[in-house]
């Protein structure tokens, strides 16, 4: 299968220390294995079990001699807390946070079962494969590889495996901040989904974007109000016409060009490796700005997929609900956006709604979650960009702005600053991105084992 190329790499590269031996990259493969056959899907709206993962997860971190803890907002919603002790008490605490949910996978659409965590050619098959379950159980090697070796970071690091990341979180990372924010005393920075995977543009190239911002979640219902009436008469108050109008001026729009300090610097870094000239980002003229960023894009091919849907907030129409008879028009009719909205542009977000929904059409946040965004010039961006190269000599690596978001989000709210940054090397050919939520999730064994060497020095730098 194309995922095993470990030659296309050019070999194994630069030594690990001796610590992460043969024993943590197979507990990575492993315990991937493990957690993916527990059938841990969210279906939203509460429903869903964590329960499972959550006590092997915390049976391992006892093994290693931490003091994991297991707190629930609700029966089976269970998240696992522990702290690794760093050498210097004096030094700022790192929260790692991976969750242990996943979303809904059909076995009739995949080629092998969602839920059998089986490795069959050097790839783990399974739904948490890359979301995030292979994270998580990196993270747990090389927590258990610095145990057996007694290695000690430098700070202290909160480990937080968490329960509802695919939904709300209202059972997860918002209930462990809202309720037991004394967990995380002392973290001031934050590592997890989704970041420093390998990005092919097909040109050879192998770019590693390491997330340093998120959009900023705004799910929306509307509403549309008319007059109810039969079905052969002239209505000019038809609810269904009112909101079928809103939607689709809602899908068509397109947004003014906004750039955030993380979604600038990925331009000016892509634009320099390709030699591409960069236009004038500081220009007050939108349409020029818009022309000129766009046109970029245009020229970096593939590569801009990384940075395409963070220039622009956005609101995409998913859901309609009108009518229950076709002779009879509905005095009211509804609809679902997923609107998607950059570091500061909430209000440009909410004033553009009201514009677009019109007088006969109400909108209300359905879920709603702030945006993001770190430094990238600072000695933590350092320290993980080092790493990747460290274990990749022929990485680039670039900061990237998520167009969706993490749990970081939460996390937020205690004051962590929050970099997405869980290491895969993956080959030509493997789209990391469709993986998530999609049919057949896979990991290469060679990128488990590639990551945990280098979340391991990233984690010891940091």
């Amino acid at each position: 299968m194309a995922e095993r190329t470990t030659a296309e790499h050019g070999g194994a590269g630069p030594e690990a220390p001796p610590h992460i031996d043969a024993v943590a990259c197979e507990e990575a493969v492993r315990f991937t294995s493990d957690l993916i056959r527990m059938d841990t899907t969210n279906r939203g709206g509460g429903e869903g079990t964590e329960r499972a993962a959550a006590e092997y997860v915390a049976a391992r971190l006892a093994e290693a001699g931490l003091d994991p803890q297991l707190l629930e907002k609700a029966p089976g919603r269970t998240n696992v807390v522990a702290r690794v002790p760093g050498s210097d008490p004096g030094a700022p605490a790192l929260l790692v946070h991976g969750h242990l949910d996943v979303v809904p996978a059909d076995p009739a659409e995949w080629q092998v079962h969602p839920f059998s965590g089986e490795i069959r050619d050097g790839v783990v098959w399974g739904r948490g494969a890359v979301d995030m379950k292979d994270s998580d159980a990196m993270v747990l090697a090389v927590v258990r590889a610095w145990a057996r070796a007694g290695v000690r970071p430098r700070r202290d690091i909160v480990l937080a495996f968490t329960a509802d990341e695919e939904d709300t979180a209202q059972y997860g990372s918002g209930f462990l901040v809202a309720h037991r924010p004394e967990l995380f005393e002392g973290c001031t920075e934050a590592i997890g989904e989704s970041g420093a995977f390998t990005f092919h543009p097909g040109d050879g190239r192998r770019l590693y974007p390491v997330a340093a911002g998120e959009r900023g979640t705004a799910w929306l219902t509307l509403a549309a109000r008319g007059r109810a009436g039969h079905g052969s008469k002239i209505n000019h108050e038809n609810a269904v016409t009112r909101l079928a109008a809103a939607v689709t001026r809602i899908g068509e729009h397109t947004w003014p060009v906004r750039l955030t300090p993380v979604v600038r610097a990925a331009l000016t870094e892509l634009a320099a490796l390709y030699g591409r000239p960069l236009p004038d980002l500081d220009t007050e003229d939108p349409a020029a700005l818009a022309a000129g960023v766009d046109d970029l894009l245009a020229r970096l091919g593939p590569a801009a997929a990384l940075i395409a849907p963070t220039v622009r907030n956005s609101a995409n129409p998913t859901m309609l609900d009108g009518g229950y008879k076709v002779n009879v028009i509905p005095g009211r009719a509804g609809a679902h956006v997923d609107g998607r909205v950059l570091p500061g542009g909430e209000e440009e977000f909410t004033t553009t709604l009201d514009r677009l929904t019109g007088a006969d059409v109400d909108w209300e946040y359905l879920h709603h979650e702030i945006p993001l965004q770190a430094p990238v010039d600072g000695p933590a961006f350092a320290v993980m960009r080092e790493a990747l190269r460290h274990f990749d000599p022929g990485a680039h690596v670039i900061p990237y702005c998520m167009s969706g978001g993490t749990d970081a989000k939460q996390f937020s709210r205690l004051g962590v600053t929050g970099y997405g940054f869980m290491p895969l090397r993956l080959p030509q050919g493997f789209d990391y991105q469709a993986m998530f939520h999609g049919v057949d999730e896979r990991v290469p064994v060679d990128a488990l084992h590639f990551g945990t060497r280098v979340l391991d020095r990233a984690l010891r730098a940091l």
